[in-house]
């Protein structure tokens, strides 16, 4: 059984432990938490990939591979997240348990020191970023912005969100957009780093068999110099609860053979906060969360309108995204069939192996969050951006007394906020 402990190891950093034998290895993440800004998400981004490339102890790749091979073979890499709209920026990693350990020596201080080391004793030039690491790093970055079009069913998502939240945060992708991250200097991330340390919540995870205390002690010792701030940001989101009077409708053609038909709701105000979240949840499973669901069960495999129907839930940002492949001339086709399914699920029209598969499901994938380490860290960061506490084990509980009627008051809040469409060219 683990233990959850959370403690704040200097104001607004706050370290989370989970005390737990399970595992071969630990796991440690720092991450930097942000508002999510146009003007910033693609120097934040930029930031811990830069750090990674080497330090003032450690100036190449190569030497932190050495010092990690010191560590029976551990791994810290780079992370990118966004939670609702706030940006998570820092770095995970994966060590040997000290249980583990050949000759009994410990690994966590010196793990959590090489992790403290690469967020806060960057490898520098004149004073700033080195010119070369800055410039390999933007490159890769501009690659993985312009890599996520390959991806279609993803950035017929991503634009589905661009365009319904053009004029909120969560409209701005997590990487950037390409032209801010082109326009930065060596000189301009570097202040931007010293802000970012200065004035983001800094969120510090342990999963492993290390005792709390000792846990607190290396990290407070791994991130003593990190600026001493008794105002750091704490990451908000704005939630619009209605949407237009009517759907905003947007479509693009390129060069594909497959078309995509991405619809976006407003959950009415619904989200993690509210009492009701757990209906909610539910509802998106019953709609289109599994393999069980509506949009599954129906419009892909009885009546083949679509290569594949899922729906989505931004439980922060109080939406529910519909994602479908489909055939250009099905456009009109599908789109009805997917709301008539919704409505189906408005009035209620749910039967009980379609409610308890998908519940089964969800208090599934609740459950195996704690036989994963990254998945675990992952979901904690999440209640941390949103404010929360509640464990995966209880909020399973809490969807197992989910009604029927719950899932379909749920689903009558839900409105269509806009519809993209992804189609190919004409001949």
């Amino acid at each position: 059984m683990s233990q959850v402990i959370r403690r704040e190891l200097f104001p607004g950093v706050w370290l989370r432990a989970v005390h737990t034998n399970k595992f071969k290895s630990s796991y440690l993440s720092v991450t930097l938490l942000a508002p999510l800004d146009k003007k910033t998400a693609g120097a934040n981004a930029l930031i811990p990939s830069v750090l990674r490339r080497g330090t003032a102890v450690h100036p190449d790749m190569e030497s932190l591979s050495a010092a990690l091979d010191e560590l029976y073979g551990g791994a810290i890499e780079p992370a990118v997240r966004k939670k609702g709209e706030t940006q998570c920026v820092g770095f995970a990693a994966s060590f040997l348990d000290d249980a583990y350990a050949l000759k009994g020596e410990q690994i966590l201080e010196p793990a959590a020191a090489l992790l403290g080391e690469l967020l806060l004793k960057p490898y520098t030039q004149d004073g700033v970023f080195s010119s070369d690491y800055t410039a390999g790093e933007k490159a890769n970055l501009i690659d993985r912005i312009r890599a996520q079009i390959n991806d279609k069913r993803t950035y017929a998502t991503q634009r589905l969100t661009q365009e319904m939240c053009k004029y909120e945060a969560f409209g701005v992708d997590k990487l950037g957009d390409e032209e801010s991250v082109a326009s930065i200097t060596p000189e301009g991330l570097w202040e931007r780093y010293q802000e970012l340390l200065r004035t983001a919540r800094v969120e510090v995870y342990y999963c492993g068999s290390a005792g709390p205390d000792r846990v607190a002690e290396a990290l407070k010792r791994a991130l003593d110099k990190l600026p001493v701030n008794e105002n750091r940001t704490d990451p908000a989101c704005d939630i619009r609860v209605t949407a237009g009077p009517e759907p905003i409708v947007v479509e693009e053609a390129m060069d594909v053979s497959q078309g995509k038909l991405a619809l976006g709701f407003r959950t009415g105000g619904q989200s993690c906060w509210e009492e009701e979240y757990p209906a909610l949840y539910l509802c998106t499973a019953v709609f289109g969360g599994t393999t069980l669901s509506k949009l599954f069960m129906n419009v892909r495999e009885k009546l083949s309108l679509c290569y594949y129907a899922s729906a989505v839930l931004e439980r922060m940002k109080g939406l529910v995204l519909v994602s479908s492949g489909i055939e250009f001339d099905k456009y009109q086709t599908a789109k009805d069939e997917i709301l008539a399914q919704l409505d189906a699920v408005c009035k209620g029209e749910i039967e009980s192996w379609e409610l308890e598969g998908s519940r089964r499901t969800l208090i599934g994938a609740c459950m195996s969050t704690l036989d994963e380490q990254g998945r675990q860290e992952d979901f904690w960061l999440g209640q941390t951006a949103a404010g929360l506490e509640e464990g995966p084990e209880e909020f399973a509980a809490r969807l197992e007394g989910v009604t029927r009627e719950q899932v379909a008051a749920s689903a009558r809040k839900l409105e269509l906020d806009t519809v993209y469409f992804l189609k190919g060219k004409e001949d």
